[in-house]
């Protein structure tokens, strides 16, 4: 599922709201958990998951092209860790 997709579904579910209303909702949102992961904050959402930031150490790599040393730098990266509620449900629909 797309942003675009998950709009229009919200909208069809809730005809009171406007679909422009809608869109901007669900983009307060992610630009809210954006915001938060930038400060460095985790955003649990109950039963769904956590959004955390994690940090790849620099290290050094190789180009595979020509075998030469690089250095890579420090990373920031977003991890997903899903919450109980989801993992079950997934588990059960899926004949687990």
């Amino acid at each position: 599922m797309i942003k675009s997709e998950l709009i229009t579904l919200l909208s069809e579910a809730n005809p009171h709201l406007l679909h422009r209303d809608v869109e901007r909702i669900v983009g307060t949102v992610f630009e809210e958990i954006t915001a938060a992961m930038c400060r460095g904050d985790r955003v649990e959402l109950r039963g769904f998951g956590a959004f955390s930031v994690k940090t790849r150490p620099a290290r050094t790599g190789r180009n595979p092209r020509t075998g030469e040393a690089v250095a890579v730098e420090e990373k920031h990266v977003p991890y997903f860790k899903t919450g109980k509620d989801l993992r079950e449900q997934l588990n059960d629909q899926h004949g687990r």
